[in-house]
């Protein structure tokens, strides 16, 4: 064999290594690329989700509450009580749309554990309480879960922000 066939053999091997190196590397980029894209389209999704909410809770839409909130879901007020969904959509159809109103929340931002959304941020509560009208800021944890393919709220959570 001459040198030059040599020569050719190696750099056939060589690139042949490369290309296989390449291919890896591609094979490895292409799910986290289609996972970073899915996941982007449930932060988006679930921010929606955070949105209706609010606006549900304003005008009253029990409906459209009751479709948010998963059956088993617990919220967590700001004064420390537990409610039930029950519970919560039975104060919801005694209060008057004047007792409070939800304005959109200044931030919302969501992160996934497992196949699990948390999102977090700041709403402002505004309102008459006693014939006094008040403005309240809440910091929130909902935690939201896909069942069969829809994102449904199984946990919420509210705490005054003092500062």
């Amino acid at each position: 064999m001459s040198s030059m066939s040599a020569v050719g053999i190696i750099l056939r091997g060589s690139h042949m290594r490369i290309l296989c190196l390449l291919a890896v590397v591609i094979a490895l980029f292409l799910p986290a690329s289609a996972q970073d894209n899915s996941e982007t389209a449930a932060v988006s999704k679930i921010i929606a989700l955070e949105k209706a909410w609010n606006q549900a809770f304003k005008s009253r839409d029990l409906k459209a509450i009751d479709a948010l909130l998963d059956d088993r879901a617990v919220l967590v007020n700001d004064d420390g009580s537990l409610q039930t969904k029950g519970a919560f959509l039975a104060a919801m159809r005694e209060s008057k749309p004047s007792d409070e109103q939800q304005v959109s929340p200044e931030s919302i931002s969501v992160r996934f554990i497992g196949g699990v959304g948390v999102a977090t941020g700041v709403f402002q509560a505004k309102g008459i309480e006693g014939r006094k009208r008040y403005v309240r800021r809440n910091r929130f944890v909902d935690t939201w879960s896909n069942k069969n393919g829809n994102w449904v709220c199984v946990s919420a959570s509210a705490t005054p922000v003092l500062h």
